[in-house]
């Protein structure tokens, strides 16, 4: 079905949603070509690039769909004449020149808006009936619109809660019972995600590859056979992350992470002296952390499962942990007591960061 040349979607797009994506797809079904113009103010938290690449990612099958992105720090003022010609002024230049002969739009301003481009206004779910959902809602409470985001939104929006610890601190155990719980409530956070720690995994590997290369009549090598090199650990680094960014694609509000690129560089030190400046600029790199839960040592026994190295570096690895946490932005707890008394308190901290929001800036207008 196609009925019109080049249709014409406006938007801030702060952030995309299901709503949004009808618009697109409306006016993709009805014309030749369309653009999706993405009209964001420095003064708003979702970066314009973000936008627009989340919007090119959802319709990249789409030939027929060019995505652009402007700066617009104007006020909106409908009965401004002067504000309304530069709004869209800035409209015209990023869809260039091919005329337009239709703008698509649930809001009030499009049928103005058409008339300034000379085209026929199409306006569509204006009573929000068939999607219920507006970018004022997902910003005041993007749980409740959970379903309404794509992908790229969703790893975005996701808040990132790191457990670590030295070895046998009860980390593995305390990540997987805080997403367990939080599975537990269901609706958005039925689908709470849990990223593995990739450092054990690579050391099963290494120990599997070593016994395989090891002579038959030869002793079965050890864990403290291994050797470990830098890049090793920037291989551990980058595949943490990958797998994090993975995980927020599909997950919940909450990511519950066993480590992170951070964590990976206080191992790097542990086995090779220093931390190199790949390894660094890999944790630099990381999305946001939300929260940190570093498990202590304290009342937890030390169980040897012939991955770890000893009892005797918990107090020190952790030590290092704390110095590492106390020095950077993100906020930390040291969690103490049982199993139990972790997860209930760990639990408590999770809610407490989901009740501050996301403090996602009012857009401007």
């Amino acid at each position: 079905m196609t009925g019109f040349r080049h249709g014409l979607v406006i938007g801030k797009f702060y952030p995309p949603h299901a709503g949004h994506h009808f618009l697109i797809r409306s006016a993709a079904d009805a014309c030749e070509r369309v653009t999706v113009v993405v009209m964001a103010a420095d003064v708003e938290s979702i970066p314009l690039a973000a936008r627009v690449g989340w919007i090119r990612e959802a319709w990249a099958a789409e030939p027929r769909v060019r995505v652009v992105g402007t700066v617009d720090n104007l006020e909106v003022d409908y009965d401004s004449e002067e504000i309304w010609a530069g709004h869209v002024a800035l409209m015209r230049d990023a869809v260039g020149e091919r005329p337009v002969d239709a703008v698509f739009s649930s809001e009030p301003y499009g049928v103005e808006l058409a008339r300034r481009f000379d085209a026929a206004p199409v306006v569509l779910d204006r009573a929000r009936d068939t999607y219920p959902v507006s970018g004022t809602k997902v910003r005041a409470d993007p749980v409740a619109h959970w379903a309404d985001l794509e992908p790229p939104v969703l790893a975005w929006l996701t808040r990132r809660v790191v457990v670590l610890g030295a070895e046998s601190t009860g980390t593995t155990t305390l990540s997987r019972d805080l997403a367990e719980a939080l599975r537990a409530r269901g609706g958005p956070h039925g689908r709470t995600g849990w990223v593995p720690e990739y450092g054990r995994e690579l050391t099963v590997t290494k120990l599997a590859v070593a016994r395989a290369l090891a002579p038959a009549d030869g002793p079965a090598p050890t864990v403290f056979d291994l050797e470990w090199g830098d890049p090793d650990f920037a291989l551990v680094a980058r595949r943490q992350t990958e797998a994090e960014d993975r995980a927020a694609r599909s997950g919940g509000p909450v990511l519950v992470c066993d480590t992170d690129a951070l964590a990976t560089t206080v191992w790097q030190e542990r086995y090779v002296g220093a931390v190199t400046p790949e390894v660094r600029e890999l944790a630099a790199a990381m999305p946001p952390r939300a929260l940190y839960l570093l498990t202590s040592e304290t009342g937890v026994a030390f169980e040897d499962d012939g991955l770890r190295d000893g009892e005797h570096l918990r107090a020190w690895m952790n030590g290092r942990f704390r110095e590492v946490l106390a020095a950077q932005p993100v906020p930390w707890i040291e969690l103490t007591g049982s199993r139990e008394q972790r997860l209930d308190t760990a639990l408590a901290a999770v809610d407490a960061l989901l009740a501050e929001g996301q403090g996602l800036a009012d857009p401007l207008g």
